[in-house]
């Protein structure tokens, strides 16, 4: 069954979309229109797509005009996850110019940003849609964007990782060092998770590997930097009891071998930290 694209809470989105627009129009607001346009102006104009790419972002971008001016008209034409082809129109905007200038770069600043990282992370999860492998992100991504980056990610086929420090645990080498083993660790974590809590431990031999499969705690492994002939191992060592995730050295060019080996999950920070912007542009008519 296909899955359903989350949906982002209209309080989270006003609330993000708020605080930026209150950083770029400062403390006197759009002094260029302001100087430039007059109040009665009004002005038509269309958000087009100018290289091919996945939606995501809509919502803000009409939030966006809609908290400088609620008399702004917003018209969608496409929605989050719609792959589109340059030439695409994908919103019609009406209402006072002097509005839509100002709310412009901040609706388009999340239209690009997140429409790069849906369509980057498509670029992954296009490369390994013939396996059962799925892309996933990490807690890579920029300080207080990780809501509407992890959502674009999904909008672009790809799925999330631990939102947060607090939703999941994740036992990397440093915890396993200074807690003073693997069986140590995951026991420690055991009596201390509840019982929706999933454990996930990290590994980066088979030896490790083999020791977490024997103490029988984790949830989900990850098997960090092995390569495409240890990955395989590692499946047929695991003989389907943890959920198994593959990290490290994963760009466009390794994925599907990687996916290849039969791993559930595999996670790169690439989808969110390389992602290009979607180049997408405001065509404005005066109206």
């Amino acid at each position: 069954m296909k899955a359903h694209l989350p949906e982002l809470p209209a309080l989270m989105v006003e609330a993000q979309v708020r605080a930026a627009l209150e950083e770029d129009l400062g403390r006197a607001g759009d002094i260029t229109t302001q100087a430039t346009i007059g109040p009665d102006m009004r002005a038509k104009c269309m958000a087009n797509v100018r290289e091919e790419g996945v939606i995501s972002g809509m919502d803000l971008a009409r939030t966006a005009f809609r908290l400088v001016d609620p008399t702004i008209e917003f018209e969608a034409l496409a929605a989050d996850g719609d792959r589109v082809s340059p030439g695409t129109t994908i919103a019609r905007i009406f209402g006072p110019a002097r509005w839509i200038l100002s709310a412009e770069r901040v609706a388009l600043n999340y239209l690009m940003h997140m429409s790069g990282v849906a369509t980057h992370t498509a670029r992954f999860a296009d490369l390994i849609s013939d396996t059962a492998a799925k892309v996933t992100c990490t807690r890579k991504t920029l300080p207080g964007l990780r809501a509407i980056e992890k959502y674009a990610v999904r909008c672009g086929g790809g799925s999330s990782h631990r939102y947060g420090l607090d939703d999941a645990i994740l036992i990397k080498d440093n915890h396993i060092a200074v807690c003073g083993g693997i069986a140590e660790a995951l026991a420690s974590a055991r009596a201390f998770a509840g019982h929706l809590v999933k454990i996930e431990i990290e590994v980066d031999t088979l030896e490790q590997f083999g020791e977490v499969l024997e103490v029988g705690v984790a949830d989900v492994v990850l098997l960090d930097n092995m390569g495409p002939e240890l990955l395989m191992q590692a499946v047929r060592m695991n003989e389907g009891r943890v959920v198994l995730e593959a990290s490290g050295n994963v760009d466009l060019n390794t994925i599907h071998a990687i996916a290849e080996t039969g791993v559930d999950f595999i996670s790169t920070s690439k989808i969110t930290m390389a992602a290009p912007t979607l180049d997408i542009g405001l065509d404005i008519e005066i109206g």
